[in-house]
């Protein structure tokens, strides 16, 4: 504990120190530290029947916790580096499996509950801009305080996350700070590309306008679905994502709405070829071979209606023939929900919010379970298939002089897996969440 208010403290003053810097002028250096924790608890459920990739019917509780660095340093005119080292830790219910839309965004199917320390993120920012229209950046967690043009071109390359820079919500993209599902944190169908931790190598260009930003990356793929190992064959391995940003007011408030489209190319199984090599029990990794190809799109809304009251929508799609390889079985998802800020009740900085998801699989997939295939993530060794539902209330609490935030949060999942003999299960959960 000594150990920890001691870290807490000096963290504190090289954070005070940074953000003093004169602003005014472009920031040279920043530095920022998170830290989230959160347990989880589902009490025990009926199932007719469970596999090996099953919730556990039991009642159950699991912690993770996640701690990041985040450093920050101007270049040379228009660019910037970023290098993030993270710990993560714990486990999500009966290891990460069973629910597509899983509870914990802050898990990830490592395999192991053992802490362990990695590169996050470490990439280069290199800006053009042009024009006269100025915004105003604070110091920020990846983001020097400055101004910047309403107009520019943005290059970057490295290591980092795809949700970083695309399909942002302003309501629901963070599991540290706002819904924890992962069908929330992003657009559940879209696969994006990634390790087993969430982050990707490739390089992205940004076109920015004052009412509009138009982004393209391109970046690897690993070697196995859910995998740490990057495939070197580029060619043949590689994701394409492309996003449309439009920023608007509706009644003198805030809103956005962005679309995006992927094509995930790679050496990924085939359902139907899966289920046509061995009916009775399908294994999708039977049929790895280059040139197989996942596309689909997402689109996210988000809107104020009130100065602490703003609404969001989402839906997503992929093709589904192919394996999921990075995210999460989820082949189509729709989400809605509402936020209302504190300030309604004179917690200026407290949270209350309330989403609906319901996610689906393609028919090949389907079929593929109900075989008795078995995914990265889900499988019941059969299948009486129905839409995935999930809905996910969560108040948040400024703790300390927002610092320190605690969420207590509740999700009520029906049809886990797609399954309607399992279920319907109850999460309950609590997150600390440290920031400065």
């Amino acid at each position: 504990m000594n150990k920890l208010l001691l870290s807490f403290a000096l963290i504190t003053s090289i954070s005070k120190f940074s953000a003093a810097q004169d602003t005014l002028k472009q920031q040279r250096f920043n530095f920022h530290f998170q830290q989230t924790v959160i347990t989880q608890f589902k009490p025990g459920f009926s199932a007719d029947y469970t596999g090996r990739n099953s919730l556990l019917t039991g009642q159950e509780t699991q912690t993770s916790l996640t701690t990041t660095f985040f450093g920050g340093a101007r270049l040379w005119k228009g660019a910037s580096a970023y290098f993030n080292p993270e710990m993560s830790g714990g486990a999500g219910l009966s290891k990460t499996l069973g629910i597509a839309g899983f509870p914990n965004g802050e898990t990830f199917r490592v395999g192991s509950a053992e802490s362990k320390i990695y590169i996050a993120r470490l990439y280069f920012t290199q800006n053009f801009e042009w024009g006269n229209e100025k915004d105003t950046l604070n110091d920020d967690v990846n983001q020097l305080a400055g101004t910047v043009s309403k107009r520019y071109l943005r290059f970057t390359a490295g290591k980092f996350g795809m949700a970083d820079f695309f399909d942002g919500n302003e309501f629901s993209h963070d599991a540290r700070s706002q819904f924890m599902n992962w069908s929330l944190m992003d657009n559940a169908a879209w696969d994006y590309p990634a390790n087993t931790r969430g982050y990707v190598i490739g390089t992205m260009a940004e076109l920015g306008q004052p009412n509009w930003a138009l982004r393209f990356a391109f970046t690897m793929t690993t070697t196995s679905a859910n995998g740490a190992i990057w495939d070197e064959r580029i060619a043949h391995a590689n994701t394409l994502t492309l996003e449309y940003e439009k920023r608007f007011t509706l009644n003198g408030k805030k809103g956005t709405v962005r679309v995006l489209g992927f094509t995930n190319n790679g050496k990924m199984g085939n359902y139907r070829q899966a289920i046509a090599l061995n009916p009775t029990a399908p294994v999708v990794e039977e049929d790895l071979v280059y040139g197989k190809h996942k596309y689909g799109f997402a689109i996210s809304a988000d809107q104020y209606l009130s100065k602490n009251f703003g609404v969001f929508a989402k839906v997503s799609y992929n093709d589904g023939r192919t394996q999921t390889w990075a995210f999460t079985e989820i082949d189509q998802s729709l989400s809605l929900g509402a936020v209302l800020k504190g300030g309604e009740w004179k917690r200026n900085d407290d949270e209350l919010g309330l989403a609906f998801v319901a996610n689906g699989i393609s028919g090949p997939h389907r079929d593929y379970l109900a075989a008795g295939g078995y995914g990265f993530m889900i499988g019941d060794g059969k299948l009486n298939y129905s839409n995935e539902l999930i809905a996910e209330l969560y108040y948040k609490v400024n703790a300390y002089q927002k610092k320190l935030w605690l969420t207590p949060d509740y999700q009520f999942i029906a049809n886990p897996g797609y399954n309607k003999d399992r279920g319907p299960v109850n999460v309950f959960s609590l997150r600390a969440h440290v920031e400065f």
